[in-house]
């Protein structure tokens, strides 16, 4: 297959003109010339772009994809960093679990408002000493909720 101009780069991945050549810029890709005024790149570009975003997706930074990315582009991971970045996202997981499932449990919860809720005032309390995510509430399906109903005031807001 021939090279490819920036803009067909761009084109099937998604990346923007301008992203292609900051990442060429930072190393992370190389251009094998140009035809005219416009960069161009092997077709194996289209593999190392799609590692970069992956690598982004995950949440690493360009330059700990750079330290993963050979001049000759292969990939050279260090399966020990890969590893503790997966447990990395295991805990962002579990606490934007727990942090939908609050979200919700306030949403169907029988109190008059979600701030009566013991349950999330639990979670409020939890956040609000930044132990959310160490000390996840638990499931908040199904669980029944006693509180005192008040009758609302005209614009109350709960």
């Amino acid at each position: 297959m021939k090279d490819l101009d920036i803009a067909e780069v761009s084109r099937r991945t998604g990346v923007p003109s301008s992203t292609l050549r900051y990442y060429e810029e930072k190393g992370l890709i190389a251009s094998t010339g140009r035809r005219g005024l416009r960069r161009l790149f092997d077709p194996a570009v289209l593999e190392r772009l799609a590692l970069i975003a992956l690598g982004r997706a995950g949440g690493f930074a360009l330059d700990e994809i750079s330290a993963m990315l050979m001049p000759d582009g292969l990939a050279k991971m260090d399966r020990g960093r890969l590893d503790a970045k997966a447990d990395e996202l295991d805990r962002t997981i579990q606490r934007l679990t727990t942090i939908r499932e609050a979200l919700r449990h306030a949403a169907r919860c029988p109190a008059a408002r979600p701030m009566e809720c013991p349950t999330f005032r639990r979670a409020v309390r939890l956040a609000g000493a930044g132990r959310f995510e160490v000390a996840p509430i638990g499931s908040f399906k199904a669980e029944a909720v006693f509180v005192t109903r008040r009758k609302r005031k005209t614009g109350d807001i709960g």
